[in-house]
């Protein structure tokens, strides 16, 4: 089966509890056949419904007829020299977006794409200069995880399931996907689905102010804040989307969100640390200024250069006394290891194929070609 044969019928996979619930009650059924369905497709990965056994011939031909249980095809893998392994997936667009896995002692956390390509335009991300294409629907997002777990099953026998952590910090911005991105989650964090932890799956935003204030609303799950800056100006030229949403508007969206949760839970504030750019002392002390107000842990992000950036890393004490800096003004401060670069899976290097609708890929070569000649 291809992605052409699914675009008539419903995604299954993509369909959270309480859509799952509504579908089986207007075909007259009862609420729990949702429960039942959602065990098949999660817990033991079953594609087929004919295969639900558990349901009549005449209810499995109804939904045969409706729909199926569709999970975007793996075309290509990778794994790194330090275990991280990358899968490029098949979107229903035809392009190839990424997915993610970083392995560690006690948990597995996935990086997943929301998007193929992003709409924005972040100068130091090789993601936003594949420009974009189309979003991704649900059932593409969650298969992500229920790929992963089945790939890494014999990898991670001691575990339940590899995935132990979710992140939507691959390719896309997720709120501005929000209808998909919400559902999946849902999913990801039901007990009928993948049951991991509210704290343990992570949305990471460029800023996108009105999708944090429906996220209120909406979950509870971990909320992340790509920053990168400590001040309009710099930001403007680091993360376009602020020209629309600057940083005061965006912190004040993120404060009401983090005390929406409660439970004294914080919000991660990620960084990514440019050499000579945004690496120095005085941006180390607005840092400091701006987030002591902010439940938040602090996640430093060596930049990881990709061709025509016209980026560099800082030099590893630099981004350490960056890090000194801000300790000792009393924040929470982790620097996040560098996983999968040779494999062109770290952060910001994800690009997939994608089948741009904007121009951006091509006057990025121009850029890129100019740079190097």
């Amino acid at each position: 089966m291809t992605a052409d044969d699914t675009k008539e019928f419903v995604n299954f996979l993509g369909l959270d509890r309480a859509q799952l619930t509504a579908l089986f009650l207007e075909l007259g059924e009862k609420p729990y056949r949702a429960e039942q369905m959602m065990k098949w497709m999660h817990h033991r990965q079953v594609s087929d419904v004919d295969d639900m056994t558990d349901m009549s011939k005449k209810l499995r031909a109804r939904l045969s007829e409706m729909g199926s249980v569709y999970e975007a095809p793996v075309e290509e893998s990778f794994e790194s020299v330090d275990g991280t392994r990358k899968w490029l997936v098949r979107a229903a667009s035809g392009s190839l977006v990424e997915t993610v896995f970083i392995p560690e002692s006690s948990r597995g956390t996935l990086c997943v794409s929301s998007q193929v390509g992003c709409a924005l335009d972040c100068s130091f991300c090789s993601t936003g200069k594949q420009g974009f294409n189309s979003n991704l629907t649900a059932g593409e997002i969650v298969g992500q995880v229920r790929m992963a777990n089945r790939l890494l099953a014999d990898v991670y026998p001691e575990r339940a399931q590899a995935v132990t952590n979710v992140v939507m910090m691959g390719m896309g911005e997720p709120l501005l996907n929000f209808d998909h991105v919400a559902s999946a989650v849902d999913i990801m964090m039901d007990d009928l689905g993948y049951g991991i932890s509210k704290r343990k799956v992570t949305i990471s935003t460029a800023g996108v102010v009105p999708g944090i204030e429906k996220l209120i609303e909406t979950t509870d799950c971990s909320l992340a804040l790509s920053l990168h800056a400590p001040n309009d100006a710099l930001r403007d030229e680091l993360v376009p989307i602020n020209r629309r949403y600057n940083i005061e508007t965006l912190l004040d969206a993120a404060r009401r969100y983090v005390g929406n949760l409660g439970d004294k839970r914080t919000i991660t504030v990620e960084y990514t640390v440019i050499d000579k750019v945004n690496d120095q002392p005085e941006h180390a002390e607005e840092l400091a200024t701006l987030l002591k107000s902010l439940p938040c842990k602090i996640n430093l992000i060596p930049f990881n250069p990709f061709p025509g950036s016209g980026y560099r890393r800082p030099a590893s004490i630099n981004i350490r006394r960056f890090q000194d800096r801000l300790v000792r003004a009393g924040l929470s401060v982790t620097v996040r290891t560098t996983r999968g670069e040779d494999i062109e899976a770290a952060c910001g290097q994800l690009r997939g194929q994608v089948a741009d609708k904007t121009r951006r890929q091509e006057q990025y070569r121009m850029i890129a070609s100019e740079a190097e000649a």
